[in-house]
């Protein structure tokens, strides 16, 4: 009797991609347009195609799971990040310019449900949780980097008006499920702008007050 050479059930044929693959494939896709808690492992089982048993020889449990989710995506966050830089590493304000229009083109996408990693901190308020634990850390990055970034461009105080950076773009990406700006990258780039100016033009808030005019003579 010849061997049967039929695919096991959840077995990838010759060129597809493996287990893993195919379950972080479906959990990245069902996590983000549901939401992480609405998904069960049983639809993430059912959808990539592969066997129970074969799940949870890949992933020990959800958290397992959701945690390897949080890392790729974070993985292919800084990808886009350090693409779109490097294309323009002579000029930081430039560099930043083009972050901001991506952060639009993302946001204005027909597929997007907000940003992943403020959804996961959302979802599980657990400060251990491993999600969470992946996401704090894209976002403490994500503040380095601006920080890093506006002390390039020649900001007075790059770590204030990082933060002011990160607080935009963080609003943009909350609020852009409801957001009803036809131009947002346009919208972002000049707030961006508003916060940076040159060192020679910047002037401390205490330095802000106006000086009394002098007393006439006489």
């Amino acid at each position: 009797m010849a061997p049967d050479r039929r695919p096991r059930r959840g077995a990838p044929r010759k060129g597809e991609p493996g287990a893993r693959e195919r379950i972080l494939a479906a959990a990245s896709r069902l996590f983000y347009q549901e939401g992480i808690r609405a998904v069960g492992v049983d639809t993430v089982i059912a959808e990539s195609g592969v066997a129970k048993a074969s799940f949870y020889r890949t992933f020990q449990s959800k958290d397992a799971l959701i945690e390897a989710f949080v890392t790729e995506r974070d993985r292919l966050f800084w990808l886009w990040w350090d693409n779109t830089v490097d294309e323009r590493s002579d000029d930081p304000l430039a560099m930043l310019d083009a972050l901001l229009a991506g952060v639009a083109r993302q946001i204005e996408h027909p597929d997007y449900r907000g940003c992943p990693f403020l959804n996961t901190a959302t979802e599980f308020p657990d400060n251990t949780h491993p999600g969470r634990i992946v996401a704090r850390a894209n976002k403490d990055e994500l503040r380095r980097r601006l920080t890093e970034l506006c002390t390039r461009v020649g900001v007075a105080n790059p770590e204030h008006v990082g933060a002011q950076l990160f607080l935009l773009i963080n609003g943009a990406y909350a609020a852009g499920q409801m957001a009803s700006d036809s131009d947002l990258s346009s919208t972002l780039v000049s707030a961006a702008h508003n916060l940076i100016s040159p060192p020679s033009t910047s002037v401390a808030p205490s330095q802000q007050r106006r000086k009394a005019p002098p007393r006439s003579k006489g």
